[in-house]
């Protein structure tokens, strides 16, 4: 290995091994009021003076989802159903979440579905899922694949498809500003991937739901 391979690799551990600091409540205020005075408003004004306390106590709800263990929300399989051996889909979950690239909001719903093996997962933890992955930074392509990954490692069923519709706000509000545009990201696993009547399938059970 060359001295710069080397040299590049020791930065490369040592960044990946120090330990994130937290910020405290005070200094997260502080940004705010410096973000207000940037966009060029006064802090100090009357209607603006709580505005850094309610940003701060609003990211802990939009970004909750790092404080979930995707592994800890599906750690209960109910076994007594192993008979059960066809797709579960739940269509249609709700989420919101932020883009990571301007931290502005993506909004929409997402699909999930699963070929169950050694049992079921109660059906509010895979909405509980798409949460934990939600409310944090994200791209809705990295979204859907730690979805599909979550399952398969929790479950172990044949095959996990997860498809994911959503509309940016980094594309209504700002830039090309086309309000309305959807973007939708898929993710197959298993049986859904190798076979794609199984994918017409998840496709069809989704989209036939719709009036």
């Amino acid at each position: 290995m060359s001295d710069v391979v080397k040299s590049l690799s020791t930065r490369l551990t040592t960044a990946a091994d120090k330990p994130v600091t937290s910020p405290t409540r005070e200094e997260a205020e502080a940004a705010v009021r410096t973000l207000l005075r940037w966009a060029g408003d006064d802090p100090t004004r009357e209607g603006l003076q709580d505005t850094p306390k309610r940003v701060v106590k609003a990211f802990r709800e939009f970004y909750s989802g790092y404080a979930e263990n995707p592994a800890d929300i599906l750690d209960k399989i109910f076994a007594e159903v192993e008979g059960y051996d066809d797709i579960v889909l739940v269509r249609d979950i709700p989420f919101y979440s932020h883009c990571e690239h301007h931290m502005v909001p993506f909004f929409g719903v997402a699909h999930v579905a699963y070929y169950p093996t050694k049992g079921v997962v109660g059906l509010s933890k895979l909405a509980r899922l798409v949460d934990a992955y939600a409310r944090r930074l994200q791209t809705q392509e990295t979204m859907t694949s730690q979805i599909a990954k979550a399952m398969v490692d929790a479950l172990e069923p044949r095959g996990v498809a997860v498809m994911i519709e959503a509309e940016h706000m980094c594309m209504s509000m700002r830039g090309v500003q086309k309000a309305g545009a959807l973007t939708l990201t898929t993710q197959f696993t298993g049986v859904f991937k190798e076979d794609p009547a199984e994918q017409v399938r998840f496709l069809t059970l989704v989209r036939n739901g719709r009036g």
